[in-house]
């Protein structure tokens, strides 16, 4: 892994995140979702809905994972971080990832209550670029 800086960018570019949470049989359950709608240090936020079964996973194992990638012609390049969710329902953190489209999937607005936020703090995590594989702990990133 380069830096911090070179993942968050390259983060930031991709389109899509899979975000994988752990079912109550212990299985892997991975989703496509959003982008992160905020990074701050090792946190990472998205929008979902309360009621989803992905929010309802988290909630009772917050173990988690989630994966970037950017498939080029000639390069691939995926990061997979692993950490925790937490689901939050706080009010100030709702209003600050808020987007106006939003109220496409939350009819009553930013107070739907099948509107929340899943914070992403990450531990560690596996970078892959031009052949070569490198764990990493995010702490120790510069």
């Amino acid at each position: 892994m380069k830096t911090r800086q070179h993942m968050i960018e390259f983060i930031q570019k991709q389109k899509t995140a899979f975000v994988s949470s752990v079912d109550e049989e212990g299985f892997p359950n991975i989703k496509a979702m959003f982008t992160p709608r905020k990074i701050d240090g090792n946190c990472f936020y998205f929008s979902t809905n309360t009621s989803s079964m992905r929010s309802q996973q988290f909630m009772k194992n917050p173990k988690a994972s989630i994966y970037f990638y950017h498939r080029g012609r000639f390069k691939y390049e995926g990061i997979m971080l692993i950490g925790t969710m937490e689901v939050l329902q706080d009010d100030e953190i709702k209003k600050e990832i808020w987007c106006t489209g939003d109220t496409i999937y939350y009819s009553q607005g930013v107070t739907d209550p099948d509107y929340c936020v899943l914070k992403f703090t990450a531990i560690k995590g596996r970078h892959y670029s031009d052949l070569k594989t490198e764990s990493f702990v995010f702490a120790d990133l510069e």
